[in-house]
C-alpha cells in the first residue's frame, strides 16, 4: 500500500469520536453516506448547508487521502463509525503526533492507516500544508520533501492491510490449515465447512 496524496490540514487538537461523527449518525450499521456526515457540526450549518470556509467542504479536498491532524486525535468513545466515515469521505491515512488507542486498533480493523511523527515532523507538515505526501505501508515510511521518516504499526495489522483482509479475512484465509489440523486431531469438531 503506497500512495501519495495532498494533505487536508485540521490543526484542531483533542477531536474526539463524536466530533468526528456525531452520536445521532450511529444508529446504521452500514458504512455507507457516512463520509457525509463527517465532522457534521463544524461542516454544515443548522439547516444542512455546507460551511464553505470549513477545510472539507473546500473542492480541492475531496481528493485528499491524507487528514493532517492536530494531537490525540480521535479520543473520547469507541465506535467503529469514526473510521468509517473517515474513509468513506476518502481519507486513507490520517497523520498525528497521538491517537487514542481505541481510534488507532478501530482505524487500523477498517482500512484506516493512523500514522504516528514526532512533533517536529507534524509541525514541519504544517509549515507547509499544501505539500505532497508518500504513505509507503510496506517500508512503514511517510515522506515529504527531501525528508523520510518511519512511522510505527504493529506486524499483524500491516499484514492485513497489505492483503485488504480484516480479522475474519485474515482466519479464512487459513481455512486449509485450520481443516488440516482439525483432521489430525481427535475430537476436533470442523468449524469450517
Amino acid at each position: 500500500m503506497t500512495f501519495t496524496s495532498k494533505m487536508v490540514p485540521f490543526a484542531t487538537d483533542n477531536v474526539d469520536t463524536d466530533q468526528i461523527i456525531p452520536a445521532r449518525f450511529l444508529k446504521t450499521i452500514s458504512k455507507e453516506g457516512l463520509g457525509d456526515q463527517l465532522f457534521y457540526d463544524w461542516r454544515y450549518n443548522a439547516d444542512g448547508s455546507p460551511k464553505p470556509e470549513f477545510i472539507l467542504n473546500q473542492p480541492w479536498a475531496k481528493s485528499a487521502q491524507v487528514l493532517l491532524a492536530g494531537d490525540n486525535f480521535g479520543c473520547g468513545s469507541s465506535r467503529e463509525h469514526a473510521p468509517w466515515a473517515l474513509t468513506q469521505y476518502g481519507f486513507r491515512g490520517v497523520i498525528s503526533t497521538s491517537f487514542a488507542d481505541i481510534f488507532k486498533q478501530n482505524s487500523l480493523k477498517n482500512g484506516l492507516l493512523p500514522i504516528v511523527v514526532a512533533k517536529d515532523v507534524h509541525d514541519a507538515l504544517f509549515a507547509d500544508p499544501n505539500q505532497e505526501v508518500t504513505v509507503d505501508l510496506k517500508s512503514q515510511t511517510l515522506r515529504f520533501g527531501d525528508r523520510s521518516v518511519e512511522f510505527p504499526v504493529d506486524a499483524f495489522s500491516k499484514h492485513c492491510l497489505l492483503e485488504g483482509v480484516d480479522e475474519l479475512g485474515f482466519i479464512l484465509k487459513q481455512s486449509d490449515a485450520i481443516s488440516a489440523y482439525e483432521a489430525r486431531v481427535p475430537g476436533a469438531v470442523n468449524t469450517l465447512g
